[in-house]
């Protein structure tokens, strides 16, 4: 019998750092079992007043973020300006992140259809249902992962179908030249004031373009103080008008709205939240590891700390961890 020695781990080079040297971000959210915290969540938060100046921050919200789903009324506010012609739940669903619910996906096969679209036409990868609940019940009939069924197909339907009324190609969509995709661009940087400083690729396939949490949360606030009849207000007010289209029954950014009239919520894929409040406050905040589960407690301690107070709040905040099939701890904000 011979003996050999371990095998060494192969040294790697270390990832490059954006921040290289900077302070660790601080604690937003901590991961409480059986009374004792075994995990910790580090992000970013910024809180504009009503005159637009930050009235609070934590650590760097001037750096860029990929603002992901939450930059989806910008590019609704881009369609319009393109000239199509939507309103009320599709408009809502044009700025969506929704749940695969029936409701959201018969509207989808409605707006295609009046746009002289189909299914084929979506660049959406093939996904399930957004909202758990429904990724079940879609499985149990028998369906399988579908283009339509992606949770920014409204999204997508909106912008094939602003191509179209322009004569635009349909099969470029996304590309960050397309003509559509250059409003989307100067949308988000007049909504945001600053410039942007990376361009991605989004989960869904449309570019993505970064912003800086404080000038996402001026953005929301542009959204809601908008001049009526406006395209950044008529999105505003079909989002506020109809949040169940936004995300769906059990999603946050629906009870946020329907609780608070008046008020603009979106969340986006790796942690990112930003609201704002009718009087023209506003939120932005991001969590570094792209925990979602962190969103309802961050966001309910920080409407709390800007004096808003609503039942709506306790069920934001109520994120149970559970042991064997009871709960035993909870996800809280620790700021």
């Amino acid at each position: 019998m011979t003996s050999s020695s371990p095998t060494p781990i192969p040294e790697q080079a270390p990832a490059p750092e954006a921040n290289a040297g900077a302070p660790a971000p601080p604690v937003l959210a901590e991961v409480v079992r059986s009374g004792f915290v075994e995990g910790r969540h580090r992000g970013s938060l910024v809180v504009l007043a009503a005159d637009g100046s930050v009235e609070s921050a934590l650590g760097d919200v001037a750096a860029p973020v990929f603002p992901r789903s939450t930059n989806k009324p910008m590019q609704a506010a881009a369609v319009l300006r393109a000239g199509l012609e939507l309103s009320g739940e599709r408009l809502a669903l044009a700025a969506a992140s929704h749940s695969g619910e029936s409701f959201h996906l018969d509207l989808v096969r409605t707006m295609l259809a009046e746009h002289g679209l189909t299914p084929d036409h979506l660049q959406t990868p093939p996904d399930l249902p957004l909202d758990p609940e429904e990724a079940e019940s879609y499985l149990a009939s028998g369906r399988v992962r579908d283009r339509l069924a992606m949770n920014c197909s409204g999204k997508h339907t909106a912008m094939l179908a602003a191509a179209a009324r322009n004569g635009w190609p349909l099969a470029s969509y996304l590309d960050q030249d397309h003509p559509l995709q250059q409003l989307v661009a100067e949308g988000v940087r007049a909504a945001s004031g600053e410039e942007v400083a990376h361009v991605g690729t989004d989960g869904c396939g449309a570019p993505l373009l970064s912003l800086s949490l404080t000038g996402l949360a001026r953005a929301f606030r542009h959204f809601v103080l908008a001049d009526p009849g406006t395209p950044e207000r008529r999105v505003a007010d079909a989002m506020r008008a109809h949040p169940e289209y936004v995300a769906g029954t059990r999603r946050p950014d629906t009870w946020l709205m329907q609780a608070l009239p008046g008020t603009l919520s979106k969340m986006g894929a790796e942690a990112v939240q930003a609201v704002a409040l009718p009087d023209g406050r506003a939120l932005a905040f991001k969590i570094d590891d792209g925990a979602t589960r962190t969103l309802g407690p961050i966001l309910a301690r920080l409407l709390r700390r800007m004096g808003v107070d609503s039942p709506v709040l306790a069920r934001l905040e109520d994120a149970p961890l559970l042991g064997g099939g009871v709960r035993v701890g909870e996800i809280r904000a620790a700021f």
